[in-house]
């Protein structure tokens, strides 16, 4: 018969520490810092949306941007702006077919103003071009001649006081999409939702 030693320890089994393995948190770490990244770069294209006039990232068709360099003379010369110039394209286009212009482009999304840098540095007129993060309600237009406009309906009645009361008088407009309301067009290249309308402030502001 066992005796029992009243001084005996008792001995108590341990469970295994159940817990997070290290492959475990380094997953976790790597989601959430994905997670991070994905909504700064979102804010950036959703933000605009909380504006009370918005002017949505929609890509230029290749067949708007063929309509908009047919009203820049083969001789342009000067300064161009695009206003809401998205991922550049139609600055670096304006870039290539005109050697002699100066293209610019004012967007306020600054992911679409470091691709349009790369893309201009890509295709060769990275000196010939600039972008800028700016709102275009306080972006200085006085000193240009030709101004590409890819607005929205809500937006045009406004964009087009500022034009009027900051471009010098023989600017050039080349609106898409949408027309300005009260200037008068001088040309138009009716092609459906790639229709473009051509304005000359000098020529069109008198019939206003």
């Amino acid at each position: 018969m066992e005796i029992l030693n009243e001084n005996r320890p008792i001995e108590v089994s341990k469970s295994p520490k159940s817990g997070i393995s290290t492959g475990g948190k380094i997953l976790i770490a790597a989601t959430g810092g994905v997670a991070i990244g994905l909504s700064v770069v979102c804010a950036s294209f959703v933000a605009p949306a909380f504006r009370r006039i918005c002017l949505p990232y929609v890509p230029a068709t290749s067949e708007q941007i063929q309509n908009v360099l047919s009203f820049l003379p083969k001789t342009a010369g000067g300064k161009l702006l695009d206003i809401g110039s998205g991922d550049g394209r139609i600055v670096v286009a304006a870039a290539q077919s005109h050697r002699a212009l100066k293209t610019d482009g004012v967007e306020l999304n600054p992911w679409l103003v470091y691709y349009s840098r790369l893309a201009a540095l890509r295709h060769g007129v990275s000196k010939q071009t600039r972008f800028f993060r700016r709102d275009l309600w306080k972006f200085d237009i006085k000193d240009y001649n030709f101004v590409v406009i890819f607005g929205v309906e809500q937006m045009m009645q406004d964009l087009e006081h500022k034009l009027v009361a900051e471009c010098p008088d023989n600017t050039k407009i080349i609106a898409c999409r949408f027309p300005l309301p009260s200037l008068q067009h001088v040309k138009i290249i009716e092609d459906g939702v790639n229709t473009v309308w051509f304005y000359d402030l000098d020529k069109s502001s008198g019939n206003s």
